[in-house]
């Protein structure tokens, strides 16, 4: 069997455009994924449980209707936990103060935090990053130089303000969630770093066009994780009907961006919950959702 021929890598020539497509970042997103331990749980009174919840509920509650970052709960299904609390900050300091808020509940001693992820929401400029390099170029402009500098920023300033909804949404207002990180192949043979960015593009955008076949049944939200977790991205998709996420992710696996160089993480799924209903998710039912 003949052995797959690596990928050559491309020297990057002093005013070569950059292959690297420019992204726009928005909220700072923190993924907790806890464990109820119930024997301590069910050894409490009566009393002690109730206190224990009606803390917690005021305090998620307020962390719910955040107006500057929501938090939002799930219930996990699965042996992989029972409680995912999703968050949205503006900083890493206002994300690391939910978690903190979160730890100095009585409910923390019952909680064992299995995994965290961390990202950072982001929308992939691949169209408009070579439209403006090769604008750029063609008025001899060369990569770095400040002229260089100046019209990137302003080119994301102008993106930043008209992608504000998409930088910055409220958590979905959907019963279920399917959560899992994924990364791109760095191989041998087959390095997603090394495809010339216009080929990136190219798969994107077909990987994209079997997205916006679900529209109205998913809400998706992509985000960065590079330099922050173990993996590249963090993908988010919102349902009203859970199959939605079996047929996508299928679906998609055909696809060349997936197919050829994909990488996935572990699967989370989950059901949302209102704060309202955290007791209901430690007497060990479904706890209920209310669309706002």
């Amino acid at each position: 069997m003949e052995r797959a021929k690596p990928q050559k890598i491309k020297r990057e020539n002093k005013g070569e455009i950059p292959g690297v497509p420019l992204t726009l970042d928005g909220w700072n997103i923190l993924h907790q994924m806890f464990r109820i331990r119930r024997p301590a749980w069910n050894a409490l009174s009566s009393a002690e449980r109730e206190a224990a919840v009606e803390e917690g509920r005021r305090v998620l509650d307020d962390m719910e209707r955040g107006t500057q970052g929501q938090s939002a709960l799930f219930s996990i299904l699965g042996h992989k936990g029972d409680l995912m609390v999703l968050h949205f900050r503006r900083t890493l300091e206002d994300l690391n103060g939910a978690e903190l808020r979160l730890a100095n509940l009585r409910l923390s001693e019952y909680l064992e935090e299995t995994t965290s992820y961390l990202s950072v929401l982001e929308l992939g400029l691949y169209q408009a990053t070579e439209g403006l390099y090769a604008e750029l170029k063609a008025k001899g402009v060369g990569p770095g130089t400040p002229e260089w500098v100046q019209a990137v920023e302003v080119s994301l300033a102008e993106q930043r303000k008209a992608q504000a909804p998409r930088l910055w949404p409220n958590v979905p207002p959907r019963r279920h969630v399917c959560f899992y990180p994924m990364g791109r192949k760095r191989g041998e043979s087959k390095n997603w770093y090394l495809v010339p960015m216009k080929e990136r593009q190219r798969m994107l955008h077909d990987h994209g066009m079997i997205g916006r076949r679900y529209a109205g049944k998913i809400t998706q939200i992509i985000s960065g994780s590079m330099g922050f977790d173990d993996w590249e991205w963090g993908v988010d998709l919102f349902a009203d009907d859970p199959l939605e996420f079996k047929k996508i992710v299928y679906e998609m696996r055909f696809d060349e961006a997936s197919a050829v160089y994909a990488l996935f993480g572990p699967f989370y799924v989950g059901l949302r919950f209102d704060a309202a209903s955290l007791g209901e998710l430690f007497d060990g039912k479904t706890p209920s959702f209310t669309p706002a």
